[in-house]
C-alpha cells in the first residue's frame, strides 16, 4: 500500500473514532438533559439538531441504541490504527478490559435512575476502556507471528484420508494436523514388497504401533512368516495367538515353530546347514562368512583382509567337507564347530584328501607345507577363539536336530518362524541366528512360493547376510520385508557404510519416530520442501509495519523429527500403477486402541511347551539328554577323524599327506 494510500486510511479511522465520541456525548446530552439544564449548559440550535435525528433515525429511542452505534464505529476505527507494537500487551489484560469496559458502557437504566453523573462517568470508563481494548488488540492482530513460534501452521500439510486396502496391504489409522485442527487420517503401506524401515529412539513406539501391526495384518491376510525376535519372547507371543484366532485366512494352516536356545523345551530343533539345501561350495561360503562376521562385527568394515577372509574359507571348507562325507549325515553347524577345534594336522590331511577342497585351501597349504607354523596358527586361531565361545550343550540340541525345514514359504507347507534372541547373551546367539536368516534368505526368495513377510526387529543386533539383495530383487516373489532399528548411524557401523547405504536407499516405506543428528537430517531432505510464508515484523518509535514473503523450506524439519512425541510418526510410503497416493508424505500420530490391545494381551496364551523331557517314570531328563547329545557329537568327529585318516594311511595316493604338525 502507498504511504498517500496509508495516509489517508488513517485519516478515515481517526474521524470514525471522532464520530464514535461525538455519538457518546450527544447520549449524555439527550438522556441527563436534567443534569445539562441544572448547569446552565443547553443550546437550543443542539436540541432542535438532536430532535431531528431521533426523528428520522431513531437513535435515541433507547440509549442502547446510541452506544451500539457508537461501539461499531469505534471497533470500525481500531482497525486500522496505526502504532507500536508493545510486547508487554498480553490477551488476558485486553479480555479484562473488554469485559470491564463492556460492563460499564453497556449499563443503562439502573444508573440513570440513581443518578445521571455516576452514568456518565461510568459510560465514560466503558468506553476509554473498550478503546483501549480495541487499539491494543489492533496491533496484535497485525503481528501474528509470536502467536505460531514454532512454524506448525507452515509445516502442517494435508495427508492421505482415504483408507486404501488389498490383499497384501498394511493400513494403520492416523490423526494430523492441518489448518489448526486435528484430522483423521491412514497411512497406506500398499506395496509391501518395496521393503519398509522403521526407526526410531528407544520408547517411540516403533514396535507398539508399527511392528506389531505388521505382523497381525499379514498374519490376518495369510502371509507365510520369519521373524527375528529380540528381545524374546515380545514379537513371537503375539505372532501365536493371532495365528490361533486367523488360521481360516490359509488355504493351508500353517504351522507355529519356535528356535529359542534359552529354553530347549520351548524350541523346535532345526539344522541350518542341512546338506539337501547346499548345492554348491559358495552355500557353504555364504553360511560360514554369516557366522564369523556375527562373532565379529568388526569384520564387516575388513571385507577382504587376510585374517578376515583365512577363517571365512577355513570354516567353508570344513562346512563343504561335512556336507559330501558320509552323504552329509554329519552336516550341522555343530559338528563343524568340533571339527574346527581338532589338532590342525589332522583337519589339513582330511581336507587335503578331498581334491574339490585341494585348491580352496591352497594359502592353508602353502603355510603348511612352507614351514610358516606360526602364519598358520594365527589362521587358524582367528576361526577357533571366535567359534569356541559358541560351543553349548544347547545350542548344540537346538541346531543339530529337524523338525521342520526352512522353506517357510512353500505353498504346501506354509510355516510361522520365530526364532529368539537374549539381549544377554546376544554375541552368542547372534551368530547361530544369522546362520538362519543366511539360509532362510536363499530359500524364500524364489518364485512359485507363497507370500511371506520378514520381520526384523533390532536389525543391528543381528548380521542379516544378503539382507541388502533381498530387499532389491524379493519384489517380484512376494517377500515383505519390515527392518526395525534406531538409527542409520547403527546400521553404518554393523553391516559398512556401502551396505547400509543401500539398504537405505533401496526401501521404498519408511516410518521414523523421533531420531537425532545425521539420521534426523537425512530424513528431513528425503521429505522434501514446500513453499511456506515467512512474515517479519518492523518495530520503530512510531510505527510497526510487517511484510510476508514465501520461499522454499523443510516440508519436516529435522529439529521436528528430533523431538517427536511418542506414537508420533514422520515417513513416506510407495504406492501401485492402479492404487496412486497423491500424498505419500506423513506426519502423524499413529492410532493404537489401548483398550483392545490391552484386552487382547490379557487373552493371550503362552506358547506352548513342545518337549517335555519327561521319562516313562516320570523324570525330568533334559540335562541328561542334552549332555548324550553334546557328547555324541564329539563322538561323532572323533569317529570322522579316526576313519578318515585311517583311509588316507591305507591309500598309497593319499599316504603322503600324513604328516606331523
Amino acid at each position: 500500500m502507498q504511504e498517500d494510500d496509508l495516509r489517508g486510511l488513517a485519516k478515515i479511522m481517526a474521524f470514525m473514532r471522532a464520530v464514535s465520541i461525538l455519538i457518546v456525548l450527544m447520549n449524555f446530552y439527550w438522556f441527563c438533559y436534567s443534569f445539562f439544564y441544572q448547569h446552565g449548559w443547553t443550546l437550543e440550535v443542539l436540541e432542535e439538531i438532536l430532535i431531528n435525528f431521533q426523528r428520522t433515525s431513531g437513535l435515541f429511542s433507547n440509549s442502547l441504541n446510541s452506544k451500539l452505534f457508537a461501539l461499531t464505529l469505534l471497533a470500525l476505527s481500531c482497525l486500522g490504527t496505526k502504532g507500536v507494537k508493545n510486547e508487554r500487551i498480553k490477551w488476558q489484560n485486553i479480555n479484562i478490559c473488554l469485559i470491564s469496559g463492556s460492563l460499564l458502557f453497556l449499563a443503562d437504566f439502573p444508573l440513570l435512575k440513581i443518578s445521571t453523573s455516576l452514568y456518565m462517568l461510568s459510560t465514560s470508563i466503558g468506553f476509554i476502556l473498550l478503546m483501549v481494548a480495541g487499539l491494543w488488540m489492533s496491533r496484535l492482530l497485525k503481528t501474528r507471528l509470536m502467536d505460531d513460534p514454532f512454524n506448525n501452521e507452515n509445516e502442517s500439510f494435508m495427508q492421505e484420508t482415504r483408507l486404501i486396502e488389498n490383499e497384501y496391504s498394511v493400513n494403520l489409522p492416523t490423526k494430523f494436523y492441518y489448518k489448526g485442527k486435528w484430522n483423521d487420517g491412514w497411512i497406506s503401506v500398499v506395496n509391501v514388497f518395496r521393503a519398509s524401515i522403521v526407526l526410531g529412539t528407544p520408547g517411540s513406539g516403533k514396535s507398539y504401533a508399527i511392528v506389531n501391526n505388521y505382523i497381525k495384518q499379514h498374519i490376518e491376510k495369510g502371509f507365510a512368516m520369519y521373524i527375528y525376535d529380540f528381545k524374546f519372547d515380545d514379537l513371537s507371543v503375539i505372532a501365536y495367538n493371532h495365528l490361533l484366532k486367523h488360521s481360516n485366512q490359509y488355504k493351508i494352516k500353517p504351522k507355529f515353530y519356535v528356535i529359542n536356545f534359552d529354553d530347549p523345551r520351548r524350541s523346535h530343533r532345526c539344522n541350518p546347514l542341512s546338506p539337501k539345501f547346499m548345492t554348491d561350495i559358495s552355500d557353504a561360503y555364504e553360511s560360514a562368512y554369516t557366522i564369523m562376521l556375527n562373532l565379529n562385527k568388526s569384520w564387516v568394515q575388513k571385507s577382504g583382509d587376510f585374517f578376515v577372509e583365512s577363517p571365512i574359507i577355513l570354516l567353508a571348507a570344513i562346512i563343504w567337507y561335512l556336507k559330501i562325507y558320509d552323504n552329509g549325515k554329519y552336516c550341522t553347524f555343530p559338528h563343524a564347530i568340533e571339527l574346527l577345534n581338532k589338532k590342525y594336522a589332522d583337519i589339513f590331511t582330511i581336507l587335503t584328501s578331498y581334491s574339490e577342497l585341494e585348491n580352496y585351501l591352497s594359502p592353508f597349504l602353502d603355510a603348511w607345507e612352507g614351514g610358516a607354523q606360526d602364519q598358520l596358527q594365527g589362521q587358524i586361531a582367528s576361526a577357533k577363539i571366535p567359534l569356541s565361545r559358541m560351543i553349548s550343550p544347547q545350542l548344540y540340541y537346538v541346531m543339530t536336530g529337524d523338525d521342520f525345514s526352512l522353506d517357510i514359504n512353500n505353498p504346501n507347507e506354509p510355516k510361522i518362524l520365530c526364532v529368539g534372541n537374549n539381549p544377554d547373551r546376544q554375541n552368542i546367539y547372534s551368530a547361530a541366528l544369522g546362520l538362519y536368516n543366511s539360509r532362510i534368505v536363499k530359500m524364500i526368495n524364489k518364485k512359485g512360493k507363497l507370500k511371506s513377510s520378514v520381520i526384523i526387529d533390532e536389525l543391528p543386533t543381528i548380521y542379516f547376510r544378503g539382507l541388502d539383495n533381498l530387499i532389491a530383487t524379493a519384489r517380484s516373489n512376494k517377500v515383505a520385508v519390515c527392518l526395525g532399528f534406531q538409527d542409520f548411524s547403527q546400521l553404518i557401523r554393523d553391516y559398512g557404510d556401502k551396505e547400509a547405504k543401500v539398504i537405505q536407499n533401496t526401501v521404498g516405506n519408511i516410518f521414523s519416530g523421533q531420531v537425532v543428528g545425521e539420521t534426523a537430517k537425512s530424513l528431513s531432505e528425503r521429505f522434501g520442501k514446500i513453499v511456506q510464508k515467512r512474515q517479519s515484523i518492523s518495530i520503530n518509535r512510531n510505527d510497526t509495519s510487517s511484510s510476508i514473503s514465501t520461499q522454499l523450506d523443510s516440508l519436516i524439519p529435522a529439529s521436528k523429527i528430533s523431538t517427536l512425541s511418542q506414537g508420533m510418526f514422520v515417513g513416506a510410503v510407495a504406492d501401485n500403477y492402479d492404487e496412486k497416493i497423491e500424498q505419500k508424505i506423513f506426519h502423524a500420530q499413529i492410532v493404537v486402541d489401548n483398550e483392545k490391545v490391552a484386552a487382547e494381551t490379557k487373552k493371550y496364551k503362552p506358547i506352548p511347551q513342545i518337549r517335555s523331557f519327561l521319562s516313562e517314570t516320570g523324570e525330568d531328563v533334559m540335562v541328561k539328554e542334552i549332555d548324550e547329545n553334546y557328547r555324541q557329537i564329539k563322538l561323532d568327529v572323533a569317529n570322522i577323524i579316526s576313519n578318515e585318516l585311517t583311509r588316507i594311511k591305507n591309500d598309497p595316493e593319499l599316504a603322503h599327506l600324513i604328516r606331523q604338525d
